[in-house]
């Protein structure tokens, strides 16, 4: 039989790093779980048949994320929202954001996708006038993740889609579910050329577990070596035995 005779600052530097390890590796595993469910989520929501503005707000709009939604109504051109370090095929631009004012009265945040500049946006032959039908995907409204820039409103700067404030600057009142998400433009190509929609990305890595089987792995490294120095130390018993070098 095989004791172990822990040294104590070996164990005391191991110890922490592999229970660190372990834990970023079951923590990777649930990640893996959350990721695989955002998929299947955007797979069965991209799935079913676009649903009209009525339908998405008479449940709760954020389960239908990244389904597609039918909207009608009127762009408030001159309240443009504009969401800053987006790229198109690596050419740093915007993207656009526009209040919709819908046939009966409300106002829905509509992506109309990316822009050069704020000068290609507001140009003439990018406002269509009068009424719009259009198609968007369900996203939610966005929060600062950290380190990541605040946003600036009073100068019109965002890195967030802050929906809840962005529809109150639009002069639009509260409402609890219109406020938790904007649509996204599909693809149909604008007139002008601009904006250019279609910009959602719906291919999701799911790279979770390679990351788990790495921090497993470091573990079970440090686990070896652990075991070898104190091998290589005399700190193995066999049989009730010292084992020497």
């Amino acid at each position: 039989m095989i004791r172990l005779r822990p040294a104590l600052w070996p164990t005391l530097v191991s110890l922490p790093i592999l229970v660190l390890s372990l834990s970023l590796g079951f923590w990777q595993m649930e990640r893996r779980e959350w990721k695989r469910d955002i998929i299947d989520r955007i797979a069965a929501n991209q799935a079913a048949p676009p649903m009209t503005l009525d339908q998405l707000l008479s449940g709760i709009p954020l389960r239908h994320e990244y389904g597609r939604v039918k909207v009608t109504g009127t762009f408030e051109h001159g309240h443009e929202f504009f969401l800053a370090a987006r790229s198109l095929k690596n050419k740093v631009g915007l993207q656009v954001i526009v209040p919709l004012k819908t046939d009966d009265g409300r106002i829905v945040l509509f992506d109309r996708g990316w822009v050069p500049d704020r000068a290609a946006a507001t140009q003439a032959a990018a406002q269509p006038s009068g009424r719009v039908e259009l198609t968007g995907l369900v996203r939610r409204s966005q929060i600062r993740a950290r380190f990541a820039p605040e946003n600036v409103p009073e100068k019109n700067v965002w890195f967030q889609a802050d929906v809840p404030l962005m529809r109150k600057m639009a002069g639009a009142p509260p409402d609890p579910k219109l406020d938790t998400f904007f649509l996204e433009s599909d693809s149909t190509p604008n007139p002008g050329g601009v904006p250019v929609g279609g910009q959602t990305r719906l291919e999701i890595p799911n790279d979770h577990l390679q990351y788990a089987i790495t921090w497993f792995l470091i573990a079970l490294a440090l686990a070896g070596v652990y075991l070898a120095y104190h091998w290589e130390n005399g700190r193995l018993e066999i049989n009730g035995r010292k084992k020497s070098t």
